[in-house]
């Protein structure tokens, strides 16, 4: 028995590494992108007439059982730890600036195992869409895999790093639709608005997240946005990035009918509360552009991003958005409050 026990810690140690190199408070982010795709899918399902409910194009649409929902979420809340790893792997030089004790980096998780684990989880991933879900849905999920591995060295590229790494996000949402149930209409104006506001917001998210890895950064040669133009300009960037999804949404729902959806309260409400949490996210980076409150403004902008996710749920399930509004709200801080070491 105490043989077995010693056989068996070095594994318990691995998967203590492992686990919180996922960064869990993150799961949030590729999770609630994919409920999108999800909650919309069974709209659509739910719809009515050969237009479905409030002009959405219904085909072919029926509701996705329980379990297969739930599979698809677990999924999705588990991709971007699976893929953070590949992640640290690949950002290794950066990291041993900016986060020298992070497990990878400390030498507390074996690069090796942890990307072969990954990448073994990745595949059983790609087998249960393939039989169990839908096997279009392998596209986006390939997709997001392939953007995560091109924006390390994206991010080295200004604005290009922000931009792959939205998409990548977006692609959760893709993910979230197309593993739900069949169709026959496989893109429309709404479902091409929601993709491009996840970008967006998780594209300003990370933009935020590179005030704190900017020393790290300008040695491994990584000219982010940050690095590129200091951090005194960017102070003031961060205040006036932070207006740009309200901005982009009056004008693509107003101008351009970017969503087929009429505005109901709910959404309102939580786009109001978003609206805010975004600009205060703005005036943290603005406020304390470097130093330990760098790290700490971290879960203001992660709630800003997930909540923001959430309130487009809320165009078309105003009671699951509002209830997926407040448990991200708390479940991302509580999460995030795990991490506090900022080296880390």
């Amino acid at each position: 028995m105490v043989a077995e026990l010693i056989q068996r810690v070095p594994l318990l140690v691995f998967l203590k590494a492992y686990i919180k190199s996922m960064r869990l408070y993150y799961s949030f982010v590729t999770g609630i992108a994919g409920w999108i795709g999800v909650s919309f899918y069974q709209f659509v399902a739910h719809s009515s007439g050969p237009r479905g409910t409030s002009n959405i194009a219904k085909t072919i649409e029926i509701p996705t059982p329980p379990e297969k929902m739930l599979v698809i979420l677990v999924l999705l809340f588990l991709a971007w730890g699976i893929n953070q790893i590949i992640n640290d792997y690949l950002g290794r030089k950066e990291d041993r600036i900016n986060a020298p004790e992070r497990p990878m980096v400390s030498g507390k998780l074996d690069p090796g195992r942890a990307l072969a684990l990954s990448i073994s989880l990745l595949a059983l991933s790609f087998m249960v869409t393939w039989i169990f879900l839908q096997p279009i849905a392998v596209i986006p999920l390939a997709a997001g895999v392939l953007l995560n591995v091109l924006y390390e060295y994206a991010k080295g590229y200004g604005i290009w790093g922000n931009i792959v790494f939205g998409l990548m996000i977006s692609m959760c949402g893709l993910f979230g639709f197309y593993a739900s149930g069949p169709m026959e209409i496989w893109m429309t104006k709404s479902r091409f608005s929601a993709l491009f506001f996840i970008a967006v917001m998780n594209g300003l998210m990370t933009y935020y997240t590179y005030f704190k890895d900017f020393t790290g950064d300008l040695a491994a040669g990584k000219k982010t946005i940050i690095v590129t133009f200091g951090i005194e300009k960017n102070r003031y960037i961060s205040i006036a990035a932070s207006f740009l999804p309200s901005i982009l949404f009056i004008i693509g729902y107003y101008a351009f009918g970017s969503f087929e959806i009429k505005l109901n309260n709910t959404f309102v409400i939580l786009g109001i509360l978003t609206v805010f949490l975004q600009i205060w996210t703005g005036y943290l980076y603005y406020k304390n552009p470097k130093g330990e409150m760098t790290y700490y403004s971290l879960v203001t902008n992660f709630r800003a991003c997930t909540c923001g996710q959430t309130t487009i749920i809320a165009l078309f399930n105003p009671t699951l958005g509002m209830v997926l509004f407040l448990v991200s709200y708390v479940f991302v801080g509580f999460l995030f409050n795990l991490h506090t070491n900022i080296k880390a």
